[in-house]
């Protein structure tokens, strides 16, 4: 691939643009908002003017509702050889193509499964695909050079090839990414009118599961308005669950001891079902989950706490496998949770300790 015309400069197009264009690709960028693409040009990932005749590859990354739209006009006007795009749907834009009557030899549907809470071109990142899963959704007519055009942008984002049927695709994303970010928005809603009290208990727990519902409303509504069957069915199963659990919760404030006892089982069913499903979700580099062990340091909230921790662990021999950082309440202070291979902690806290780390058990 020696160029690339990117339509749409938010996050992931101007992603893109910035890791093909560090890989030597001539890049074009255009948007509807010519603001935007000029910030992402500013950025480094490519020009805002027009190539002078066909490109290798026209990647389009607008909101779901208008890809179809924007891949029609491209593949009209003959822009490039090959086209893809980045929505978070597949299913749906393909067969909005197929009944434009277009030919679609020329086009594969793809998903980079990475993104930020922010979007536009300044939450960009040339990184941002490294080692992550990139979906491609080739058909029987799909050409082989236009896959290998998709290989090759993958390859440059340094993200991982999978391939799957688009609508397969829009089931998995519908379990994986869009499901939970309607539960997290309905946990972080209860968290609005609460007493001021309350909120200033939030710990960790909590910032997990409220993360992802920062990201802009206005994305997600394109992003679900794409793909509603699919997720209304996984909230009406999780509905059934929250029914259960009610029921459960209720029972256990019951005098009656049977009815108790038929609450407790109910929730440790919740919360054993639970632990199967979380021991089900990818480690680290998308390997089999791995249980690590803990090495929780103290630290004040000032600068270079982290980068001389990391440095004493280095020093130590000992590779960081995750880090988790709570902050505490009121205080300028928190806890850094290391994560190591569990042979190889009783041997990091001493040396930590050795270097006036103060060490919580």
């Amino acid at each position: 691939m020696r160029t690339a015309l990117v339509i749409g400069t938010g996050l992931i197009g101007t992603s893109a643009a910035l890791a093909l264009a560090r890989r030597g690709v001539v890049v074009h960028l255009a948007d509807h908002d010519p603001e935007q693409a000029l910030t992402a040009a500013a950025l480094g990932a490519g020009t805002d003017e027009a190539p002078d005749g066909p490109v290798d590859l026209v990647v389009v990354a607008a909101p779901p509702a208008h890809v179809a739209g924007v891949l029609a006009d491209a593949m009209r006007r003959g822009l490039a050889h090959g086209y893809l795009d980045v929505a978070s749907v597949k299913g749906g834009p393909r067969r909005e193509l197929e009944a434009l009557g277009l030919d679609l030899t020329a086009y594969i549907g793809t998903h980079p499964m990475s993104g930020r809470e922010k979007s536009g071109p300044l939450a960009a990142s040339a990184d941002l695909f490294e080692g992550r899963p990139w979906v491609l959704t080739p058909t029987r007519d799909t050409d082989t050079e236009v896959l290998n055009l998709a290989l090759e942008l993958v390859s440059h984002c340094r993200a991982v090839p999978i391939v799957m049927d688009a609508d397969a695709h829009d089931r998995a994303v519908a379990l994986v990414s869009h499901m939970p970010h309607l539960v997290s928005s309905m946990v972080a809603a209860r968290l609005e009118n609460a007493e001021e009290a309350a909120v200033r208990l939030c710990g960790q727990g909590i910032r997990d599961v409220t993360r992802i519902a920062a990201s802009d409303p206005r994305m997600w509504i394109d992003i679900l308005s794409a793909n509603p069957g699919p997720v209304a069915d996984l909230l009406s199963d999780v509905a059934a669950d929250l029914d259960e659990a009610v029921r459960a919760l209720r029972a256990l404030q019951s005098s009656d001891e049977a009815k108790r006892r038929e609450g407790s089982v109910g929730i440790e069913d919740v919360l054993r079902r639970g632990n199967a499903g979380q021991d089900r979700v990818p480690g680290k580099h998308g390997s089999a989950p791995h249980v690590y062990e803990v090495v929780a340091v103290l630290i004040d909230d000032q600068p270079g706490q982290l980068a001389r921790i990391f440095a004493d662990a280095g020093t130590a021999g000992v590779n960081i496998e995750d880090v988790r950082i709570e902050h505490a309440t009121g205080q300028q202070a928190g806890l850094v949770q290391l994560m190591v291979e569990p042979k190889a902690a009783p041997f990091l806290t001493a040396a930590l300790r050795e270097r006036g780390w103060a060490i919580r058990q």
